[in-house]
């Protein structure tokens, strides 16, 4: 019933006796209609006849019982009657805690807050546009955003989230899951499913950020390594660029300038640690593409990359045509002293900086990386936004996370980010994979991403932990096969150290570095 629907038809005060006042005077019947003394008044006018009564009968009167004050069926029991006042009294507190959890819920998300977000590469004048758009689809949400130093952020990241003051939403590494944990906070249950996920991103993706049904981060690009080749060296040797191994074997020679063992003209960096940027990567991926475990590196088919990799950087090997007395590989791609090299796609605007000065007529495109017949496999090393699990705005956070890694949100920030450089940043969602086509930068990392695959031997992570500790024992062991250790020997030394790091991390051996540590590399 409706209490507030009006009660129909009035109700005259004159229906109710007035308290302490005689009730009215009835005249009494006529005589003829007077009824025997004692017997009951019953008028059968208008009234249908009662088959259980019969004809003519008189219907007894049964007087009516008087009630007991009290509960009905307390039979007088104080004890009961407690019972029921207590159960009243909670019933009315729980009535009053969710009607009053309901208002300040409906308080809380009607207040504007103001959310935290931490980034790395993009400048305020290439997210204002971004954040802008979701502000106007969110108007009780404000996002600043605070642009960080590389150097050393994971640490600064994770002390500032310990001590309760990071920031809600965040931007780490694919490979930093593990280290993160304990400062992740996983999607909303409200949000993107898992299976939506593995639809709207690369499958690297999934394997890097999403364990069972929980989403710990998403990427808003994708990036690993392509094949840098310097146009005119390559019309002028009159060759085109490699699609497997055995293809950039076989132009080194005519790509490559030497005096002796002196190099006027390097065809590919490859080879050393040193004055190779990405030797990690490059190396992992080789494993990779040769079947080689990274999880427990001593195989035949990890010596196999080892000794291969250091064939570029041997001067009695055939292929020699690297080596350690050349400058570093971009700056010496950027002067046009070597043909190619295999670098990420932020390279291209070092690339481009260096050359204004000593080449400015540069010219270079990038394309997919080499690959042995039968087994594609490239590399995948990105970024990933992230929320805090010390937000104090939860929801908020993973809402400008969802906004930041749409379809809307991509394009905005690939379109502004191209104004002032070269290209945004590459596409990480599958349906705009397509918008790249035929870009002569972008195009190569995109067009990989289905078949990369991540391990935390990425380069420049800047982590100073997992990552940098791998990379260092892949060092130490390239460093010991030049210098005539064998292969084998070198692979135990960096296997030993490998899992040591794994440990150090919680990573189990035999695993890779995945949201718990348990999912292995495919």
């Amino acid at each position: 019933m409706d209490t507030n629907e009006p009660l129909s038809g009035t109700i005259e005060m004159a229906d109710f006796p007035v308290v302490g006042q005689p009730a009215p005077l009835v005249a009494p019947p006529p005589a003829s209609e007077a009824q025997p003394v004692g017997s009951a008044v019953h008028s059968t006018v208008g009234e249908p006849e009662n088959p259980f009564i019969p004809k003519g009968a008189t219907p007894e009167i049964v007087p009516s019982m008087p009630q007991e004050s009290g509960f009905t069926g307390d039979n007088g029991n104080p004890l009961m009657r407690r019972l029921v006042m207590v159960g009243a009294f909670v019933g009315v507190l729980l009535v009053l805690f969710f009607v009053g959890k309901f208002i300040l819920g409906f308080l809380a998300s009607n207040k504007e807050v103001t959310i935290t977000y931490w980034g790395l590469w993009e400048n305020d004048a290439t997210v204002k546009n971004v954040i802008a758009g979701f502000e106007s689809k969110n108007p009780k949400i404000k996002v600043k955003y605070l642009k960080q130093s590389q150097k050393q952020y994971r640490e600064k990241l994770q002390a500032a989230i310990a001590r309760g003051d990071g920031p809600d939403v965040f931007r780490f590494h694919n490979t930093w899951v593990p280290m993160l944990k304990n400062d992740l906070l996983p999607s909303p249950k409200t949000g993107m499913t898992a299976q939506e996920f593995s639809v709207s991103y690369f499958p690297v993706a999934k394997n890097d950020l999403v364990a069972g049904s929980t989403i710990f981060g998403v990427p808003m690009m994708i990036d690993g390594l392509g094949l840098y080749y310097n146009e005119d060296l390559f019309a002028s040797a009159g060759v085109k660029p490699p699609t497997t191994w055995e293809e950039l074997l076989s132009i080194i020679p005519k790509l490559r300038v030497s005096n002796g063992t002196s190099m006027t003209t390097a065809a590919v960096a490859l080879g050393t640690t040193n004055n190779i940027e990405n030797f990690s990567d490059i190396v992992a991926t080789m494993m990779m593409q040769n079947g080689a475990d990274l999880r427990n590196p001593t195989s035949k088919e990890a010596e196999e990359t080892l000794v291969f990799y250091r064939k570029f950087a041997d001067p009695t090997d055939p292929v020699y045509t690297w080596n350690e007395s050349l400058d570093n590989s971009i700056y010496a791609f950027a002067m046009g002293r070597v043909a190619m090299i295999f670098a990420p796609s932020w390279r291209a605007f070092d690339i481009k900086e260096m050359s204004k000065a000593g080449n400015p007529r540069l010219r270079f495109k990038i394309v997919p990386i080499p690959q042995l017949p039968g087994n594609t496999v490239t590399w995948a090393s990105y970024w990933v936004e992230g929320a805090s699990s010390k937000s104090k705005y939860p929801d908020q956070a993973w809402k400008f996370i969802q906004y930041l890694t749409s379809k809307e949100g991509e394009t905005k920030l690939y379109t502004d980010a191209s104004r002032n450089r070269l290209f945004g940043e590459p596409y990480s969602r599958v349906d705009l994979s397509g918008s790249v086509t035929g870009d002569d930068y972008v195009e190569a990392y995109v067009k990989q991403a289905p078949s990369s695959k991540s391990f935390p031997l990425a380069s420049r992570t800047f982590d100073n932990g997992l990552n940098d500790k791998l990379s260092k024992y892949l060092e130490d062991a390239l460093n010991a096969v030049a210098k005539g250790t064998a292969p084998a020997q070198a692979l135990q030394t960096m296997s030993a150290g490998f899992h040591q790091v794994f440990t150090t991390y919680g990573l189990s051996s035999g695993t890779a570095a995945s949201p718990r540590g348990d999912t292995t590399i495919q």
